[in-house]
């Protein structure tokens, strides 16, 4: 599967989890240069999981909160922990 913003690809990997629809690639196979941590906001300090969620630029055009990974899953969601989920504008296929 890729994960693809504008025609570029930020992920891809065959080794991918879905849960409730979200595809999540390993941490290995995003692009990191691409990343940078959003601020939390209070819905993101309230979540359970940790939820930690990143704003995607490529060639100077962000995607905001476009990319998030759980750093502290609980027992339920243990499997994606340390996966990156993508949404919105972010196409995955």
């Amino acid at each position: 599967m890729k994960a693809t913003l504008d025609g570029h690809v930020i992920a891809e990997s065959e080794d991918i989890v879905t849960v409730d629809g979200y595809h999540y690639f390993p941490m290995e196979a995003v692009r990191a240069e691409w990343l940078e941590k959003a601020p939390r906001t209070e819905s993101d300090l309230a979540c359970p999981h940790g939820v930690q969620f990143y704003d995607v630029t490529i060639d100077g055009t962000r995607a905001p909160r476009a990319a998030w990974v759980y750093e502290a899953p609980r027992a339920e969601l243990r499997h994606v922990g340390g996966r990156f989920g993508f949404w919105e504008d972010v196409k995955v296929s």
